[in-house]
C-alpha cells in the first residue's frame, strides 16, 4: 500500500516536472518577442532622447560622438543585437539621465515595487476570497448584493483618487500615516522597522482595492455556479457536512481563482505607476515614469523588459500552480 502511494506520488511529480519543462519551453519565444516589442516601442517613440542631456548649442560633431557613445548611430537591427547581447552577460546599459547602470536602478525599484505588490496582494487576497465565497453562498440575498456593490465601487473607483483622498484623511487631518516616500523624511531607503512599514500602509491599502473587487466578483461567480452542480447534491447526500463540501468546492474553483490572482499579481507589479507617483513610493512604476519624462531610453528598456518578463514568469508560476492542483489540465 505505501509501496503504491509513493508510486502515484512520484508519478504526479514526474507529471507536473515534464509540463512545467514544456511550458518554459513555450515561455522562450514569448520572451524572445517581449523583448522585440520592448525595444521597437521605445525606439519609435518621438523625441530625441540626448536633447535632455546635451547643451543647446552642441554641434553637430559634439551630437554625433554623444550618438556613437550610446550606440544610436547604428541601425535598429544592430542595436538590437547589441542591447541583447550585452543583457545577457548582465549589461543593461547605463542610465542617460543619471549616468548609473541601469541595471542597479532596475533591481532596486522593481525590489520595491515587489514590496508594494505582495503587500497589496496578502490584503486583496485574503478579502477578496473570503468576501466572493460568502456573496457565492449566500446568493442573490442582501448580502450578495452588498458583496456585489462594494466588488463594482473598489473596480470602478480611480485608485490615485482614492490614494489622494486617504493622504487628505490620515496623513493631513489625522496624521497617523506618513504621505509620502519609503521612510523617515521621504527617504528612499527601506528597512524592516515600524518606522518604515508605516510608509506602507497607504500605497498597500490603495493599490488593494481594484485587486479585492476583481477577485471577490470572479470567486462569487464560481463559488455560486459550483454550489448549484449535481456533485454537490450527491455529497450532501452522502452525509457530508458542510464545511467538507466547502473545502470540495473550493478545491474545485482554486484553478481559476489562483489563475485571476496570478494576474492581479502581475498588475500590481506593472500597474502601480500612479499609486508609486501620489506616494513618491520608489518603484519601478516611479523609475518608469521618470524615464519617461527624461526620455532616459536605456532606462525605459531595461524597465519595461523587466516588468515584461516579471509578467511572464509569473504567468509560468500560475500555469504550473494550477496543473499541480487540477490534473486535468495537464490532461488538456
Amino acid at each position: 500500500m505505501h509501496v503504491m502511494a509513493r508510486d502515484l506520488i512520484y508519478l504526479r511529480t514526474a507529471t507536473v516536472f515534464t509540463y512545467f519543462l514544456r511550458r518554459v519551453i513555450l515561455m522562450l519565444p514569448v520572451a524572445f518577442g517581449v523583448s522585440v516589442i520592448c525595444f521597437m516601442l521605445v525606439q519609435i517613440a518621438p523625441g530625441d532622447p540626448l536633447t535632455a542631456i546635451m547643451p543647446v548649442d552642441a554641434t553637430a560633431d559634439e551630437q554625433a560622438a554623444m550618438r556613437a557613445i550610446y550606440g544610436l548611430d547604428k541601425p535598429l537591427p544592430v542595436q538590437y543585437a547589441i542591447w541583447i547581447g550585452n543583457l545577457f552577460q548582465g549589461d543593461m546599459g547605463k542610465s542617460i539621465a543619471t549616468g548609473r547602470p541601469v541595471a542597479d536602478e532596475v533591481f532596486g525599484a522593481v525590489q520595491n515595487s515587489l514590496l508594494l505588490a505582495f503587500s497589496a496582494a496578502v490584503i486583496a487576497f485574503p478579502i477578496g476570497i473570503f468576501l466572493g465565497f460568502l456573496a457565492g453562498y449566500f446568493r442573490d440575498t442582501l448580502l450578495d448584493r452588498a458583496v456585489t456593490a462594494i466588488s463594482i465601487a473598489g473596480v470602478s473607483v480611480p485608485n490615485y483618487w482614492l490614494g489622494i483622498v486617504l493622504v487628505i484623511i490620515f496623513s493631513v487631518n489625522l496624521g497617523w500615516l506618513p504621505s509620502m516616500g519609503a521612510g523617515p523624511g521621504g527617504s528612499q531607503d527601506w528597512a524592516w522597522d515600524w518606522l518604515h512599514m508605516r510608509h506602507l500602509v497607504l500605497p498597500a491599502v490603495t493599490l488593494a482595492v481594484v485587486p479585492i473587487g476583481i477577485v471577490a466578483r470572479t470567486v462569487r461567480a464560481l463559488a455560486g455556479d459550483l454550489l448549484t452542480q449535481d456533485f454537490v447534491t450527491a455529497l450532501y447526500a452522502k452525509g457530508m457536512s458542510r464545511g467538507d463540501v466547502l473545502r470540495h468546492v473550493a478545491r474545485n474553483a482554486a484553478a481559476t481563482a489562483l489563475s485571476v490572482m496570478g494576474l492581479q499579481l502581475g498588475y500590481l507589479l506593472g500597474g502601480s505607476i500612479l499609486i508609486e507617483t501620489v506616494f513618491n513610493w520608489p518603484g519601478s512604476g516611479f523609475l518608469l515614469s521618470n524615464a519617461i519624462f527624461q526620455r532616459d531610453l536605456p532606462l525605459l528598456q531595461g524597465t519595461i523588459l523587466v516588468l515584461a518578463l516579471f509578467f511572464v514568469a509569473m504567468n509560468l508560476i500560475v500555469d504550473v500552480a494550477q496543473a499541480a492542483i487540477d490534473p486535468r489540465i495537464k490532461r488538456s
